[in-house]
């Protein structure tokens, strides 16, 4: 019995044994062996010391007095908790931000430094509350990248001590104090009151120079057909002066004529048989039946008849040939162009000086021009050519 049993126990302390090196060599080959990630990097260290760092792969350590530590190599964000500061102007403010950093040496950020990312926060939260303590409200609200610039600037040289690197630094709001707040919002109320108060003022001057403009337009049109009006009542009392001229002059001629006729009556009723006959009986004679026929043609000195009708320089004295020139000129120069007024008016309200609006007097005076070089020159009567028609009368 003893030597069966014996051979049992031994058989089972065997296996124990095996089963404990089995277990031993599978830990131990765990130990060893370390896989690392394509974005880390661990920093080995043997009985406490340092010794390098672990690329990724697969890499084998010395077995239960090792010990690692991982790095992520990617870039990492850190929130940048909200922090109080007081402005350059006494103006408390409250600002938060937002740090991008990257590991670049794995070794520093093992050996210089104890937790790089709550160092990186600690940093960026004293030099974002300095950073804003260094400027003025106004710059506070409006300038976010002088802020950020200063901020990774001021990071810059500590970091690299530690084997990191600041890539970017956003502030994300800056808020000032609730008393601040309304008085800016009372601010930009009265600004936008002022900046309306203006428009409206600039809104009636605008139609206060649409409607001036409008009325010198219209007493420009006006003063037009005023001068046209009185240079044809003037020309109409050039002709009827002239006409009444005229025929005054036949009635002293037909005068002339019958008195002569009763002289050569009393002649004929003589008891002479000479007679002393004027040279111009035959003028006389043509005149006498002008006389009674009523005719209103005359003869000349060579026996042929002469219109009393107006000559060509009386008429062009007149200026009867231009009537309907200077008709049409009225008709023209008295067309509104309505789409040009409007298009003045529009420029107007748009702030601009049109430029073809011309003062009443120019206008006059080019209206003068034209009408002096268009033929309506004749309504004026020279004195010289007055006389000479009445000399050759």
């Amino acid at each position: 019995m003893l030597p069966a049993t014996v051979l049992q126990l031994g058989s089972g302390t065997v296996s124990i044994v095996l089963i404990l090196v089995l277990v031993l060599a599978v830990v131990t080959v765990y130990q060893m062996v370390e896989i690392v990630d394509a974005t880390e990097k661990r920093a080995l260290t043997v009985f406490g010391e340092y010794r390098k760092l672990l690329e990724p792969g697969i890499s084998f350590v010395p077995p239960f007095v090792s010990r690692t530590h991982t790095f992520d190599m990617r870039t990492q964000t850190l929130d940048v908790p909200r922090q109080e500061a007081i402005t350059r102007d006494n103006s408390p403010v409250t600002a938060d931000a937002v740090v991008y950093i990257k590991v670049m040496d794995a070794k520093k950020a093992y050996l210089e430094v104890d937790d790089y990312k709550r160092a990186v926060s600690n940093l960026a939260q004293t030099t974002l509350r300095a950073v804003l303590g260094d400027m003025e409200l106004d710059d506070t609200l409006n300038k976010r990248q002088e802020i950020n610039a200063k901020i990774r600037k001021e990071l810059d040289e500590p970091t690299d001590e530690w084997g990191i690197r600041v890539e970017s630094v956003e502030v994300r709001e800056v808020n000032p104090s609730q008393d601040v707040q309304q008085a800016m919002e009372q601010q930009t109320s009265a600004e936008r009151r002022r900046r309306a108060m203006i428009l409206e003022a600039q809104g009636e001057r605008r139609s206060a120079v649409e409607k001036a403009e409008g009325d010198k337009q219209s007493n420009i049109i006006r003063a037009q057909g005023e001068k046209q009006s009185q240079i044809l009542e003037a020309q109409g009392d050039a002709i009827s002066t002239v006409l009444r001229a005229k025929s005054a002059e036949s009635m002293g001629e037909r005068a002339v004529i019958e008195k002569g006729m009763e002289t050569l009556e009393n002649i004929g009723q003589g008891e002479s048989t000479t007679f002393v006959l004027p040279q111009e009986l035959t003028s006389m004679v043509g005149r006498y039946g002008k006389h009674l026929s009523g005719s209103d043609v005359q003869t000349n000195g060579e026996g042929t008849l002469d219109s009393l009708e107006f000559d060509s320089e009386t008429r062009e004295m007149l200026g009867l040939d231009n009537i309907e020139e200077i008709l049409g000129q009225i008709d023209q120069e008295a067309e509104v162009d309505v789409e040009a007024m409007e298009e003045q008016a529009k420029a107007v309200k748009q702030g601009d000086n049109p430029a073809d609006i011309k003062d009443p007097d120019e206008v006059i005076d080019e209206m003068d021009d034209d009408f002096e070089t268009g033929g309506g020159g004749g309504t004026s009567m020279d004195d010289s050519d007055t006389d000479g028609e009445s000399d050759s009368k």
